[in-house]
């Protein structure tokens, strides 16, 4: 699996824990334990906090009365997280075409004639 590919897991790995999560977060010991063996190092998930603090989608904030410890809590919801990965997919590679996009999906995965239907019914409303 390329680098990219495994980040790209993580991040979305950490995000779903942060999303289950109480709304007032998850320090990184606790995040680790959200993971099943092996799990992650803790510098790893470290890097992973600070590049997802970074990128605006995660807030720390100091745990009180835990000296340097920070609780992390999502930013971004789950639903506004997948319209800004899909909106990348649909640009990146397909040229920001929702129709092409669409047509790839519609070749190359297992649609039942039933979900094609209840997809029809969505795009005339």
């Amino acid at each position: 699996m390329k680098r990219n590919d495994e980040e790209r897991q993580l991040t979305k790995a950490i995000m779903d824990v942060l999303w289950n999560a109480p709304k007032a977060g998850l320090t990184t010991h606790q995040i680790i334990e959200q993971y099943p063996e092996p799990k992650p190092a803790y510098s790893t998930i470290a890097t992973f906090l600070k590049i997802l603090t970074n990128k605006s989608f995660i807030h720390p904030r100091k745990l009180e009365g835990g000296g340097k410890t920070f609780v992390f809590a999502p930013l971004i919801t789950r639903e506004a997280y997948t319209n800004r990965v899909m909106k990348e997919v649909k640009s990146t590679f397909f040229a920001g075409s929702f129709k092409s996009m669409l047509s790839f999906f519609a070749q190359h995965e297992e649609v039942s004639e039933e979900d094609l239907q209840e997809i029809m019914e969505m795009i005339k409303k």
